[in-house]
């Protein structure tokens, strides 16, 4: 058993998906490897993802300690920005060889 952030995962793999598994999670991860995005950054990059949805992912993604939420509240308006911890950057690997594969298997074999 492996235990994480007080939840309990039967295996290594289990406690991975867990925490990056879904449809929006890696999409959303995917998006910020290359930096902050505000919140309307990430809805337009993921056009057809509903606002409850992404805001359920981005929780979720936070809580784990996956990403970060920044509130600036100098000037308005309200600024809310994301992005990768520290222990969401060591997932950029693993996240950037999913989006590879994706990309190889649509050249080779999307039309079989």
């Amino acid at each position: 058993m492996h235990t994480f952030r007080g939840k309990e995962y039967p295996c290594c793999t289990s406690l991975t998906m867990g925490i990056i598994g879904g449809k929006w999670k890696t999409v959303i991860l995917y998006y910020l490897i290359d930096g902050s995005l505000r919140y309307n950054e990430l809805r337009k990059k993921m056009p057809s993802v509903t606002e409850r949805t992404l805001s359920l992912q981005l929780k979720t993604l936070e809580e784990d300690g996956i990403i970060k939420r920044e509130v600036f509240t100098s000037k308005p308006p309200l600024k809310v920005v994301y992005s990768l911890t520290a222990l969401g950057k060591t997932l950029i690997p693993l996240v950037q060889s999913i989006a590879d594969w994706g990309n190889f298997a649509v050249k080779e074999f999307a039309d079989q």
